[in-house]
């Protein structure tokens, strides 16, 4: 039974690709068949009745307030002219690095707003909207825009306070819970603060080597090349603004002074406010905004409940056991052991975004990583860096796919491939540097002196 368990993640995963249904959807089909399945194949039916406490031992999860907030952030981003501000005002700070200050200022863009859009998808959406025409008009090339807008959307993957993050962050303390339950160590459980220190480090070397790469990259210039519109007295002011309050809630997060709810709490009051005074939720404005961030929320609890059903279906059939046990002949060690458990969750990213990954992959995944590597905040961060490897590695990269469909004048594939290469290869370094040194995602011990 415990490798049909596997089959039905596989079938699920395909179900995906082939219908269209959400995934919602999708899970809870599986969920049902595989629970039918396990009882006709002699499993304790008694068991399903832990669901519903299952169900609201989740939704009592304080952390999960933070998804309608960062929802919420999302839909005010898309209607205040912040990210045009900045994209002016950025590319005016990066007047020496010419035809390469707009890319600059795209990948900067991208960093400070990534994690208050709230997912990969909202990201490229909104990069594309905003920074797209002005790359177009400064005369980039569209391989190169798409690449830019590919990378740039996946930096709220890995750079905190990302809903990503928290929501990684949540899982991995269940997961390191189980864990230790199992093998009865005394460990320090993780925690979500101890994801965003975790994620620091790699996302700044990741940072500084996209800018490393498009300031050295060959320049492929567009048909057209009219300057970057300078920045006016509003935008420079609007950055300013926009640019300190992201910067002073990643470092309060990051340093411990509030927590990751309360962030999100106090961004969307800011730009609520800030919304309402330029007149942005006039006529009817503010029930279509509610209206949005309520069904995205709701997709997201729904997607959330149906993975809590269809892990518990998993854990019935034996699957959580059965991937235990591989893990635990992986030859290597701890290294074989995360290194076998980031390639299925590599594999998941070609069907599943990323919060699918985290509340279906990572339950089934992570505890039987866990169980054999003792640091569970180096396995956050390389499964942070993994999924963004996956968002943007062909030829089905979420965030490759999305940035091609949402341009009208994408360029051909094996373009966009070439230009996108030198950040992929870039990004498989970082992982591959944290990967061999631990120490990189325990920020605190870098600088600790030497006995």
């Amino acid at each position: 039974m415990s490798g049909f368990g596997i089959v039905l993640l596989v079938a699920a995963g395909a179900a995906l690709i082939l219908t269209g249904l959400p995934a919602w959807i999708v899970l809870l089909i599986a969920s049902v068949c595989g629970a039918g399945i396990a009882v006709l194949g002699g499993a304790d039916a008694g068991v399903f009745a832990a669901l519903p406490s299952r169900l609201f031992g989740l939704l009592e999860n304080d952390m999960l307030q933070a998804i309608p907030l960062y929802v919420l952030m999302g839909a005010l981003l898309d209607r205040l002219p912040v990210t045009d501000a900045i994209f002016r005002t950025l590319c005016a700070i990066f007047p020496s690095a010419g035809r390469r200050g707009p890319l600059l200022a795209g990948l900067s863009l991208g960093a400070l707003l990534g994690p208050m859009n709230g997912s990969v998808g909202a990201s490229v959406v909104a990069l594309t909207r905003a920074v797209g025409p002005r790359l177009k008009e400064a005369g980039v090339a569209p391989a190169t825009r798409q690449a830019l807008i590919a990378v740039a959307g996946t930096l709220g993957v890995v750079v905190p306070p990302s809903l990503v993050l928290i929501l990684l962050g949540d899982a991995m303390l269940t997961a390191h819970t189980v864990a230790l339950n199992a093998t009865g160590r005394m460990d320090l459980i993780v925690n979500t603060r101890d994801v965003f220190r975790a994620a620091l480090v790699p996302a700044g070397l990741f940072l500084a080597g996209a800018f490393l790469v498009t300031i050295f990259s060959r320049r492929e210039a567009g048909p057209e090349t009219a300057p970057v519109p300078a920045p006016s007295r509003g935008d420079v002011a609007i950055a300013l603004v926009s640019v300190s309050f992201v910067v002073a809630l990643l470092g309060g997060v990051a340093a411990g002074r509030f927590y990751a709810v309360e962030a999100a709490a106090m961004g969307a009051f800011v730009l609520a406010v800030a919304a309402a005074a330029t007149g942005r939720l006039a006529k009817g404005a503010l029930g279509r905004l509610l209206d949005e961030t309520f069904a995205t929320t709701g997709v997201l609890f729904a997607l959330l409940m149906a993975a809590t059903t269809f892990t518990l279906v998993l854990r019935v059939l034996g699957t959580n056991a059965l991937l235990i046990d591989l893990l635990a002949s992986v030859p290597g060690g701890a290294l074989g052991a995360a290194a076998a458990g980031l390639a299925v969750i590599a594999a998941s990213a070609f069907v599943l975004d990323a919060f699918e990954i985290i509340f279906v992959i990572v339950p089934i995944v992570a505890p039987a990583m866990l169980m054999r590597v003792e640091d569970a905040a180096w396995i956050a961060a390389l499964i942070l860096l993994t999924l963004q490897v996956s968002f943007l590695t062909p030829p089905v990269g979420y965030a490759l796919m999305l940035s091609r469909s949402l341009m009208p004048d994408a360029p051909p594939l094996t373009k966009a491939l070439r230009r996108l290469a030198p950040y992929l290869g870039m990004e498989i370094a970082v992982v591959l540097a944290v990967f061999a040194f631990p120490v990189l995602v325990h920020p605190e011990k870098l600088f600790e002196p030497r006995p």
